[in-house]
């Protein structure tokens, strides 16, 4: 079966305004339109590093029993949460690179390495 939704548990968890501590969540796969409307914010244009925020928030339909996800919510994650975010749509949309069992040529030690993404780098 062909999942879009995947689940998440964040390393610290968003504190909400009341205190509330929100650490697990839902995360789907992202849009051709996920990735090109955010280029046209004020604020991604203005500062491209926020492009992020805008992303996660619209792909993120759950986080604990908040109602939405906004891009104020996104700004209120600690570095690590981020970072796992990050790390975990970059993986689930394709974009991260695998580990792959390669093999010396002149010892035939085998060790894994990551795989270049498709088309490069």
């Amino acid at each position: 079966m062909f999942l879009t939704e995947h689940e998440f548990e964040l390393p610290y968890g968003y504190v909400d305004k009341g205190g509330t501590l929100h650490r697990t969540g839902m995360m789907r796969l992202a849009t051709a339109a996920d990735e090109i409307l955010p280029m046209k914010d004020p604020r991604v244009q203005n500062l491209p590093a926020y492009l992020i925020v805008i992303l996660l928030s619209r792909v993120i339909v759950r986080l604990g029993n908040l109602p939405q996800v906004n891009p104020g919510i996104v700004e209120g994650l600690f570095s690590a949460d981020l970072a796992f975010l990050q790390e975990m749509y970059n993986r689930i949309n394709g974009l991260a690179r695998r580990p792959i069992e390669v093999k010396c040529p002149k010892c035939s030690e085998r060790f894994e390495t990551a795989a270049a993404h498709p088309g490069g780098s």
